[in-house]
This record gives structure tokens, sequence and C-alpha cells, in this order.
């Protein structure tokens, strides 16, 4: 279970948690307190749970806060990578998107790039109206600012790229429902 909150990135329904690692609410409940009373025990252990309105995210501890800033500042400093560049074009001309619709047009799990990316405020996300347990991602009007655009339809071929068929197809294509169920199962086996 803490290897699905690590991967998972963002806060996780205990429901979803339950049918990640085959199990029922009750049981993961036991299990995040088991877990949180763990993580309170061990002083160096920087990680802590939150908890909120049936979902729950790894953290880590408030004290370590002047150790994840420093990275983060100097993370955040660094040029974006490969795939940081990949998922950022892919938000900016398919928005509204899905992590796992990213993750189809991609192939790979995009967890911790969308994090250093929202992280850069270059990306946001908000509830996805069609799926309470996905978030929707768009991008900032920073991205915007810091690439000279009025809007994302400012952006190269955007007319072409926004309504792309083939991507389309893609995200729908049984591969990609596959590659997701695929995923899901090594979230659980870890």
């Amino acid at each position: 279970m803490e290897t699905v909150l690590f991967i998972s990135g963002e806060p996780l329904a205990y429901a979803r948690l339950a049918k990640i690692i085959g199990t029922d609410v009750l049981t993961v409940t036991a299990l995040l307190q088991t877990l949180t009373e763990k993580y309170d025990r061990d002083e160096m252990c920087g990680l802590m749970l939150i908890m909120k309105d049936n979902k729950v995210t790894l953290a880590t501890k408030p004290e370590n806060t002047a150790f994840v800033e420093a990275l983060t500042k100097s993370s955040l400093q660094e040029n974006l990578s490969k795939a940081a560049l990949e998922v950022l074009a892919i938000v900016a001309y398919r928005s509204p998107i899905s992590r796992a619709e990213i993750e189809a047009i991609r192939g790979v799990n995009c967890s911790f790039t969308l994090r250093n990316l929202l992280l850069r405020d270059l990306i946001e996300r908000q509830d996805n109206p069609d799926d309470q347990r996905e978030y929707v991602y768009f991008p900032t009007f920073r991205l915007l600012q810091s690439l000279g655009l009025r809007s994302t339809g400012d952006l190269p071929d955007y007319q072409a790229l926004s309504v792309d068929e083939r991507l389309k197809m893609i995200v729908d294509s049984p591969e990609a429902s596959q590659m997701e169920q695929e995923n899901q199962e090594k979230e659980i086996r870890k």
C-alpha cells in the first residue's frame, strides 16, 4: 500500500486504494492507521499520511520542510527534461486531459513528471467532472506568459494537433486500456 501511495503522487480515495490492493475499505482504514502509527514512532522516518474526505496521500513531515524546499528549489532551477517537455506539450495541446490519457499517449508512467510541472506552476489540475476519482490537467497562465502566448490557440499548429483523431484512437485503444490495467497490477504487486 505504501508503494501505491508513493507512486500515485496525488490523493487516493480509500475505495480506489482498496480496489488496487485487493481488499475492502475497512481493511484500508486499519492499514492506514497502522502506517500512521509506524511513521509517528520512527523519528528517522520523514513521511506522514494526510487523510481528508476519505482520501489519503503520502507527504513529508513538517520538520523536513527546509530540506524539501532546498531540493525543490534546485530542481525548479534545472532545465525541463525531455519527458517533462513531452508531458507539457500534451497538456498544452490536449487539455483538459487526465493522467491516464497522458500515459496512454506516452506509454509510460508520468506521475513524477506531472508533480514536477505542478511545482513549477506550468500546469494546474482540477477534479475531473466525468470521473471524480481523477484529475484533469491544464496549462497555467504562467506557462502561457513564459511562452509569450495569449492562449493555447496561439501554439504552433494548435488547430490540427488539438483535435488530431490519431491521439484519440491511441487513448481509446485496447492497448491503452491494457497498459493502464498492467500499471495498476504492477502497483498492487509492489
